[in-house]
């Protein structure tokens, strides 16, 4: 008794604070924040957490913030008369819906308590300022695609069908004077319109005639539709001979003679007509890598192939706005010859390699089974093995010079070719190769109904099994009392393969995936079609016959999202407590999104 009155007594008199309070605010993604308040309580105190029959914390914030789901606890558990009290550290976090930046203010309620005795309720009021959210997997993907485009359009120099035009640059750019400068820069910006305009063109039509939904179906059907693909598939075949030497691929001679033409009349339509040569002329080896960047652009929002568009034609720009400044530094450039059509030989097998992506993005969709994984790296393996043979000159081709030996550049690339096979080779033993996870097949397991399990269950990455309807992957989890995880994804979508490989793997998430929840992924661009009890009519009267669409429909009605990948957590009864969580490879954040 003595004890608990001199506790009692020291409560009231303290003038030190026994508990010490900070609060932040952390971006999620898009207009989702968590506030996060964290309290270091001192030795033989405690406070009392949120559910507590009497005394609990209680939190208010400032009028106009929309909270998202409820608030969680985590604290250092410690236990008075029975009670379960927080101790030590605790730890509150609450969902924010924060369209604007600004300031998150409010106040913590809470009573300080030791040896039963607790102080009457005290305030821990934060002011809290926000930075503009941002979308951090949206923003790492488009940067990711960026940086390839702005490669891609660097390495364009030097191939076959572009490096010819710079001594038709120098011949242009010797003949003009005080004007040259600026017509240099005139030169790099027609060479990016004429990339980019076309692009914003069809975007800017298809947005017209129906909005940002029949702008992202056509890119969806161009991205995963067997036609497009298919025909992407042929035409880098196509290209791939031609850089083999079995025949020349051209435009016709009269657009490249009248724009030529054209452009040595000096002028700003001059300068047009000379991009428009470079444009032309450089078809047959831009064509196919405009095509891969676009295609890979079409995965995400809709205004995303223009960003991309953009980044590789500056890119490809760069260089002859540059030399065009200084037009006798181009004359000091070797000529093309040998070197040229090694680069050539070069780029027939890495178009062998690119364009098998394509066959396998309508193989994968619409279920062909035609080109499974093993199937993918032995033709690989095949084709990279025979590019380091080219290298060390055991294979040649007509064009190649007789008696020419590699010299210690073609060594270093054989080496590192032939590693890349070896690597290649340890995927066929069950080596997950997550550097290449964004280009191969998906390693999945096979399987079966399990007991105990309702429904029919899916194979998934890293051995994981799941749902492919919502409505079947809820059932489960009222009946298993656990959560859902849904996973927003495609066949033909990169970056949902990097995060299986890279993140999924990842011990932590993967024991929480497995032991905490039920999965349920959602292709949306699935193209096997459904019994029509089961097809679905959308508000303006749209019949959604295959499950790549209904499940697109299903995932923009219910989660307002049309990219992949995307990832929501919900409640056995279907209220969305997490997400969205888009393309993000930082492990520790994905494992954090899960724990709760």
């Amino acid at each position: 008794m003595t004890n608990i009155l001199l506790s009692a007594i020291a409560l009231l008199f303290s003038v030190v604070p026994q508990v010490s309070w900070n609060a932040r605010v952390e971006p999620v993604s898009g207009e989702e924040y968590q506030l996060v308040i964290s309290g270091s309580i001192d030795k033989d105190y405690y406070i009392h957490p949120m559910d507590a029959p009497y005394a609990g914390t209680e939190l208010e914030l400032a009028d106009g913030i929309a909270l998202s789901g409820d608030p969680e606890e985590t604290y250092t558990p410690s236990e008075y008369l029975g009670e379960k009290v927080a101790a030590g550290t605790y730890e509150l976090r609450q969902r924010l819906l924060l369209p604007k930046s600004g300031t998150v203010s409010g106040t913590l309620t809470y009573y300080l308590c030791t040896h039963g005795v607790c102080s009457a309720p005290e305030d821990f009021e934060f002011s809290v300022g926000v930075a503009p959210a941002r979308a951090e997997s949206a923003r790492s993907g488009l940067w990711k695609l960026i940086l390839e485009a702005v490669l891609w359009g660097l390495l364009m120099l030097l191939t076959p069908c572009v490096f010819p035009m710079v001594p038709m640059t120098v011949s242009f750019f010797l003949r003009q004077k005080e004007s040259g400068r600026r017509q240099a820069l005139l030169y790099g910006a027609f060479i990016v319109l004429l990339y980019t305009l076309p692009i914003c063109v069809i975007i800017g039509v298809t947005w017209v005639a129906g909005g940002a939904a029949v702008t992202a179906d056509i890119f969806n059907w161009l991205a995963t539709h067997w036609l497009p693909n298919i025909i992407f598939f042929i035409v880098f075949m196509v290209f791939a001979a031609s850089f083999f030497g079995l025949f020349e691929i051209t435009l016709p001679a009269s657009w490249t003679t009248r724009t030529d033409a054209k452009s040595g009349k000096g002028g700003m339509g001059g300068v047009f007509f000379l991009a428009l040569t470079l444009v032309l002329v450089s078809f047959s080896c831009t064509g196919p890598i405009v095509g891969t960047v676009l295609i890979k652009s079409t995965q995400g929002e809709f205004w995303v192939p223009i960003i991309t568009m953009l980044a590789f034609s500056i890119a490809f720009a760069l260089p002859f706005s540059l030399l065009a400044f200084f037009p006798q530094v181009l004359k000091k450039l070797p000529r093309s010859g040998g070197w040229l059509g090694r680069v050539k030989i070069v780029l027939g097998f890495v178009e062998i390699a690119l364009g098998l992506k394509f066959l396998s993005v309508a193989d994968q969709t619409y279920h062909w089974h035609i080109l499974d994984r093993d199937v993918y790296l032995i033709i690989w393996i095949v084709d990279f093995a025979l590019l380091g043979m080219y290298l060390l000159g055991l294979i040649r081709f007509k064009d190649d010079t007789p008696g020419d030996r590699p010299g210690w550049g073609r060594w270093t690339l054989a080496i590192v070719d032939f590693a890349f096979v070896i690597y290649l080779v340890t995927g066929l033993f069950g080596a997950p190769l997550k550097a290449l996870s964004g280009y191969l097949p998906p390693m999945q397991n096979k399987v079966a109904v399990l007991p105990g399990q309702s429904g029919n269950l899916v194979a998934l990455p890293q051995n994981l099994v799941g749902y492919a309807t919502l409505e079947e992957g809820l059932a489960e989890a009222r009946d298993k009392g656990k959560k859902v995880f849904v996973d927003i994804t495609g066949h033909g979508c990169v970056n949902c393969r990097e995060m299986e490989a890279r993140v999924w793997s990842d011990p932590k998430v993967l024991k929480l995936l497995r032991e905490e929840y039920v999965i349920v992924s959602l292709y949306v661009d699935d193209k096997t079609r459904l019994p029509e009890s089961e097809w679905v009519t959308t508000p303006s009267g749209k019949v959604l016959k295959d499950v790549g669409r209904v499940n697109s429909f299903l995932v923009q009605e219910r989660f307002g999202v049309n990219s992949q990948p995307n990832y929501f957590i919900l409640s056995p009864d279907g209220t969305i407590l997490r997400g969205p969580r888009g393309y993000n490879l930082d492990t520790d954040a994905f494992a954090e999104f899960l724990s709760f």
